[in-house]
């Protein structure tokens, strides 16, 4: 089964005419996904495929047609450490989905990150708590993040960042409640 859970930290800054992305997820961070469906996630959960050095992509909306960065074409980097999954991505702004992802952004309306992985065999411990269940996703295999309007984490917010000396943009901050989801 394929699952997908936001992302936080996420920084989007111009420079040289690409636009750079930076993102952190931070490990152990709990949310409820739905009613009585909490989910966590272990340190390193996604170094098996990152440390390979397999290839994995940032989408637009976990849509495999509109790809915004990748390993194989050098324009992402991601690594994965005790505290975080960390990525770096340039996107270019030549595609129509790459432009758009950048002015719906601009504009506020996407402001989440969501990985797209499937938890390998033994990868994931439930455990009962209180009415409802807890996942711990200790293991699973890293293909995609997405850039998503509605993040499953609440933490799960892009910061955008003009580092420009021209510019008086702020960052953007708000709440956005967990879209609950579990991908089959």
């Amino acid at each position: 089964m394929l699952w997908g859970a936001s992302l936080g930290g996420l920084e989007l800054r111009s420079e040289g005419g690409a636009t750079h992305l930076r993102a952190a997820f931070p490990y152990g961070a709990e949310t409820e996904l739905a009613p009585g469906r909490r989910e966590i996630f272990a340190s390193r959960a996604f170094a098996d495929r990152i440390e390979a050095g397999e290839d994995i992509h940032l989408l637009s909306g976990h849509d495999w047609e509109k790809p915004l960065a990748s390993r194989a074409a050098g324009t992402l980097k991601v690594s994965d450490t005790d505290a975080a999954l960390v990525l770096e991505a340039r996107i270019d702004g030549g595609t129509s989905w790459a432009r758009d992802f950048l002015a719906a952004h601009a504009s506020g309306l996407i402001r989440g990150l969501s990985p797209g992985f499937m938890v390998q065999p033994g990868g994931e411990r439930i455990e009962n708590r209180g009415a409802g269940l807890l996942r711990t996703v200790t293991r699973a295999a890293l293909f995609e993040l997405s850039a998503v309007t509605v993040p499953a984490y609440p933490q799960a917010q892009i910061e955008a960042r003009s580092w420009e000396s021209h510019s008086d943009r702020q960052p953007v901050r708000g709440a956005v409640h967990p879209f609950n989801r579990w991908r089959a």
